[in-house]
């Protein structure tokens, strides 16, 4: 059985045909070699991702670890490597489905001749090290581990089919080719090698095993089979010690294993019996597929440098975990039941915030502080969108955002369990001791920009996210001195937003001295900073869904008003979208919430994933992919609506039940 595409089956956006209104003067035709970024496959072990294209090319893969760099490149550059399995001569499949409730890929093809189905998956198993301590794990173990093990599955179920398996790595980003050799007798394994040129990690050794006959011409490992109904073949590449699958009938029971451990890890989940409980799970899914399983750390998304614009340079590394995810992250998995990867990530971000340094806006997936940026000019970019980069300088940036997610994730966390360790505790101190010292200063804001620092309005709301929640929590702890103090602060930051963030209509404006919108507004009933009646809360929800808007999408904030230090236009961020069906809802708007929803909801890709942003006139994706904080918004925003409905429900039942 399929699972649900789409908000009611049929009625999903059909993406336009390219180009969209987002072009630029001297564009290249609508034709591109490279697929449209909503097609792209997710696949996940919790260590590392992969994407794989329509065609059933892998094209996107960085090892050992998902912020390495790359073996297969090509959704960056066409001849950056990939590794694609299917029918000879046919590259758009008949059907592409998620196998329900798992990350495993299942893609259907038509030749003319005959059937061909393929399964894509990282594979899972039982926990390995038995004798031994693992050298990469920082949280407690859990029953199962990643087994570093890319595995492709293929079974002719009708007719015969020409089936083609081409594998050519390009190690360090595109820039070193492999060097095959047979391992061991016969024509069924073989070995790729490359040290990595820029010298950022262990070499990476590739080692191909199938039941097809492998060749290999330069550093491409190739394969012909003549398949013929009822038929199965496999292959698998592995990049660990573990032992992958020697023959078919192990690769399918590994495959089951894997899907088995995806559906029991869904099923410990607390899903609405609703029609978007689809969209809920591929969610869940997808955000535990982009965690660092090692340390609990939450990726913002698989991928690299894939543009906000067409062709232009807002592209960006965002295979690092940001605080500001800590706060959506914890509500969403405490909402949906996943209380052990809750307090997986909750004991990342204490680890990367215990030490003596400042609180980061982001770090490494390991909690790795030096993020450098470069650009690697070699790579022509996704449709020619460059530079291209890997690191993030944002990492060095000021953002008074952080003190105020992390209070908020740990008050979060603390009021699940009823207590607050020592450890944590001395974290927590700290932090709101920075919100205090430095929320008068400016800053860069949410959205990282590259001009000049400013006094944004979300930036002081957070710093009073940090005192309030700060001072409830002491208040938790009986330390009236704090608990008193850190009120006072949260007073005095509130009443300077209140004299200086809000216009003469009574709307909170993006920053100090402008009349300019922002979307990371809508964030302030979400974290209560003025009760949801309050007019200048309504104004301001109102006057973000009508003009800072397109198409009825929500812009992050117009680029021509903010300055962002780059140039170009930008989509529509998806996340801001969904913060408005979660604002409409809390200010009492519910029916409107609901239609946005399930305009949002129609958006998803064919397989149910969401980038960072949506051309508002063709719905096309763009940006990084998938992204970690649009799938948490789609979370909030998802069940904002459903709890308001069941609260109508039961209101409306209340007078038959005292009646009775």
């Amino acid at each position: 059985m399929r699972e649900q595409q789409g908000t009611l089956g049929e009625r999903r956006a059909q993406p336009a045909l390219w180009p969209s209104t987002l072009q630029l003067p001297g564009d290249r035709p609508a034709t591109s070699a490279f697929p449209p970024i909503a097609d792209y496959a997710f696949l996940s072990d919790c260590e590392t991702v992969a994407l794989v294209a329509p065609s059933g090319a892998v094209e996107w893969m960085c090892l050992p670890r998902v912020d390495s760099p790359s073996v297969f490149g090509a959704i960056l550059d066409r001849d950056a490597g990939a590794f694609r399995l299917g029918p000879d001569g046919v590259t758009v499949p008949a059907a592409r489905r998620y196998l329900p409730g798992t990350m495993v890929l299942e893609t259907s093809w038509a030749t003319g001749s005959g059937w061909i189905v393929v399964r894509d998956l990282l594979l899972m198993g039982h926990w390995h090290h038995q004798r031994e301590r693992s050298g990469t794990h920082r949280r407690a173990p859990t029953d199962y581990d990643a087994y570093h093990v890319l595995l492709r599955t293929v079974k002719c179920v009708n007719g015969e089919v020409q089936l083609l398996l081409d594998c050519e790595p390009k190690f360090d980003y595109g820039r070193v080719p492999a060097r095959w050799a047979y391992n061991a007798g016969g024509y069924g394994e073989g070995l790729a090698v490359a040290d990595g040129a820029d010298g950022s990690g262990p070499p990476v050794r590739l080692r191909l095993t199938t039941d097809m006959r492998l060749g290999f011409e330069g550093s491409r490992a190739t394969a012909r089979h003549l398949m013929k109904e009822g038929e199965q073949v496999f292959c698998a590449l592995a990049w660990s010690e573990h032992e992958p699958p020697g023959n078919v009938d192990e690769a399918n029971e590994r495959l089951v294993w894997t899907a088995h451990h995806w559906q029991h890890w869904l099923d410990g989940g607390r899903f609405p019996d609703h029609p978007w409980r689809p969209h809920l799970q591929r969610a869940a899914l997808t955000l535990k597929g982009l965690t660092y399983a090692p340390s609990g750390a939450l990726l913002a998304a698989a991928t690299t440098s894939l543009p906000e614009t067409p062709h232009g340079e807002r592209n960006w590394d965002y295979r690092y975990s940001w605080i500001r995810d800590s706060t959506f992250m914890l509500w969403a998995l405490l909402e949906l039941g996943f209380e052990w990867e809750a307090n997986d990530f909750f004991y990342f971000v204490a680890d990367v915030a215990a030490g003596e340094e400042p609180l980061q806006v982001m770090y490494g997936v390991d909690g790795e502080r030096e993020l450098p940026e470069r650009l690697l000019e070699h790579l022509e970019g996704y449709e020619g969108a460059r530079p291209v980069r890997v690191g993030n300088a944002a990492h060095e940036q000021r953002q008074h955002d952080v003190w105020g997610a992390l209070l908020d994730a740990v008050y979060l966390h603390t009021r699940s369990r009823d207590s607050l360790d020592d450890r944590v505790w001395k974290i927590l101190c700290r932090q709101v001791e920075e919100a205090i010292a430095h929320w008068h200063e400016p800053d860069r804001g949410i959205w990282e920009i590259r001009g000049e620092p400013r006094h944004f309005t979300s930036s002081k709301v957070f710093c009073w996210v940090a005192c309030d929640r700060g001072a409830r929590l002491a208040q938790l702890r009986d330390d009236a001195e704090r608990a008193t103090r850190w009120r006072a602060a949260a007073d005095e930051i509130r009443a300077d937003v209140l004299v200086n963030g809000v216009d003469d209509r009574g709307v909170f404006v993006a920053h100090y001295g402008t009349e300019a919108l922002d979307a990371a507004l809508l964030l302030l009933p979400l974290v209560g900073f003025l009760p949801p009646e309050d007019e200048r809360i309504r104004a301001t929800v109102f006057a973000i869904a009508e003009e800072l808007t397109e198409g009825g999408l929500v812009l992050r904030y117009r680029t021509g008003e903010t300055d962002d230090g780059l140039d170009g236009r930008e989509g529509a961020f998806l996340i801001c979208s969904f913060w408005l069906v979660s604002a409409l809802c809390q200010i009492g708007e519910v029916d409107r919430a609901r239609a946005l929803c399930e305009r949002l909801l129609g958006y998803a890709s064919p397989l149910g994933l969401y980038a960072e942003e949506l051309d508002p006139a063709s719905g096309r994706h763009l940006g990084n992919f998938p992204q970690a904080f649009t799938h948490l918004a789609l979370i909030n925003a998802v069940m904002h609506v459903i709890g308001a409905d069941e609260r109508a429900a039961a209101a409306a039942r209340a007078p038959w039940s005292q009646g009775s």
